[in-house]
């Protein structure tokens, strides 16, 4: 019997990458999964986000694990879209119990004419007001069920530190997000312990994923060596994987950290302390 037998993880993000590996890892441990995720691009992305089909490979990889999944298409910067995957999810699995507020976006571009303040504008929707909009759908379905849980916020090493800052409206605006979704997670964690529900956020350096591992990120970093060079971690390694934050988010939901609320918790080959 795994750690989560029992427990539903409502997971934003989840069509691929970071989201879809703490979906499978979470259904490792006995856990059913409400996935949701946007499937459209945004313009000012400069890389291609996850697909519908992204989505279906997660629905279809949790199903080999022998566990229940519920996915929809669904923005999180769209409130009543996620309180309506949230209701519907509860309604097929029996509650939620766990929530990984994991969607993000990263807009750093070489294109010297972009729209820095739209930059700026989308990447802290999705990335703040998206966290916001998560725990505000799904908090409620816990609180009522009165049985505890566990909630992570996927902040960033930039949510720490914010090196390698250049004044644009992208890196700008991704590090105020992380930031501020630290401020939720300290807020969230007072709001919730009377229900027993533990809120905590985790803190990547560069994952190997797409938002990260791409032409354009590289293309900028080929012309702001110095930028790389910010961005590099104290352990020699330039990124680390997916798997790497989903085993430690798998151990914040567990009844192992049943006492740790409120930190922030990097797993960042040394990033913070470099």
């Amino acid at each position: 019997m795994g750690k989560l037998e029992g427990k539903v993880a409502f997971i934003t993000g989840a069509a691929r990458g970071q989201g879809r590996s703490h979906a499978l890892r979470l259904a490792e441990e006995g856990a059913d999964i409400i996935a949701i995720d946007l499937c459209q691009q945004i313009d000012t992305v400069p890389y291609p986000l996850a697909s519908a089909d992204d989505l279906a490979e997660t629905v279809a990889q949790v199903e080999e694990l022998d566990r229940r999944i519920v996915s929809r298409q669904a923005d999180v910067r769209d409130v009543g879209a996620l309180r309506e995957a949230v209701t519907e999810g509860v309604a097929q699995l029996g509650g939620v119990d766990i929530v990984l507020a994991n969607a993000g976006i990263l807009g750093v571009t070489p294109d010297a004419d972009a729209d820095q303040d739209k930059l700026f504008r989308d990447v802290v929707d999705v990335n703040l007001t998206g966290v916001w909009n998560t725990v505000s759908a799904a908090a409620p379905f816990m609180i009522e069920q009165g049985r505890g849980g566990a909630i992570v916020l996927t902040s960033s090493t930039q949510g720490l530190t914010g090196r390698g800052g250049d004044g644009g409206g992208a890196l700008s605006g991704y590090a105020a997000a992380k930031h501020g979704v630290v401020g939720l997670m300290r807020s969230f964690s007072h709001w919730l312990a009377p229900h027993n529900i533990r809120v905590n956020s985790v803190h990547p350096t560069g994952v190997n994923t797409d938002m990260i591992i791409n032409d354009v990120l590289g293309k900028v970093f080929e012309a702001k060596p110095d930028m790389a060079q910010a961005l590099s971690n104290l352990m020699p390694v330039e990124t680390i994987e997916a798997i790497d934050i989903s085993n430690a988010i798998a151990w914040l939901v567990s009844d192992e950290a049943r006492y740790v609320t409120g930190v922030t918790l990097p797993v960042d080959a040394g990033f913070t302390v470099k």
